[in-house]
């Protein structure tokens, strides 16, 4: 299991938001790359950014602060928010991003996710935000009638590298990851699901470690390992043992 260290950008700084609320964030670094060269010090094989702007502008707005991760670390870089076209997805794999995570336009037009796989395989992932098992769009300010598992289910043939499964009521409460609703969807799904929201503990790792064999491969954590709550070195060992 990978851990992904989260690097939230909102108007160029590191921050951390409470259940996705804009108004609600704490800043942790204002700067980008010096943030991700610092998970990489630590051990980190790949790194999760999302351009919160853009997830609720529908357009990139964080250019600058990626292209300085991009230039400060060498491992691979997953990142979403704002990316709803064939031709975004193409400008940030060129621009050095190893692969792209679509939510809302996964919801919206699913045969753009299909086509992107198409074009760029290997570098698209799903991402699928939920708040009570619905699926949320538009930074998480809009909620949808789709059930996550609906939803992954469109994607099984279509070549999806991975799933990212945030449970919104988690995300920055620091209330543990919710491991049942993962699991749940993992193994439905012949996709690897990465979890996400609330992740805060090495138990919370070892959690989902155990539930590795329904198709959980990996984990996003980001507000536990700025406080210091995990250890990023002992974090990774756990997702390794």
């Amino acid at each position: 299991m990978i851990l992904y260290p989260a690097i939230d950008l909102k108007d160029g700084q590191c921050v951390r938001l409470l259940r996705g609320d804009m108004d609600k964030a704490t800043v942790f670094n204002d700067d980008a790359g010096a943030q991700a060269a610092k998970f990489v010090a630590g051990g980190c094989q790949w790194l999760h950014v999302v351009d919160l702007n853009g997830a609720f502008a529908g357009r990139p707005v964080n250019g600058d602060a990626v292209d300085a991760i991009l230039s400060a670390v060498d491992v691979p870089v997953q990142l979403g928010g704002g990316i709803r076209d064939l031709e975004t997805i193409g400008m940030w794999l060129d621009r050095g991003i190893s692969r792209v995570i679509l939510g809302t336009i996964a919801v919206r037009d699913p045969d753009l996710v299909r086509a992107a796989c198409k074009q760029f395989p290997g570098a698209v992932a799903v991402g699928i935000d939920a708040l009570n098992g619905k699926v949320a769009v538009e930074g998480w300010a809009e909620a949808s009638e789709l059930g996550a598992i609906e939803l992954a289910n469109r994607f099984e043939d279509a070549g999806v590298a991975a799933i990212i499964y945030t449970d919104i009521d988690r995300d920055g409460a620091m209330q543990g990851v919710n491991v049942e609703a993962t699991a749940e969807l993992a193994a439905a799904t012949s996709i690897p699901v990465i979890a996400s929201g609330g992740v805060s503990s090495v138990d919370d790792l070892r959690a989902l470690k155990k539930q590795a064999a329904s198709g959980i491969a990996g984990a996003i954590s980001g507000r536990a390992l700025y406080d210091g709550g995990m250890d990023l070195g002992e974090a990774i060992a756990a997702c390794a043992d």
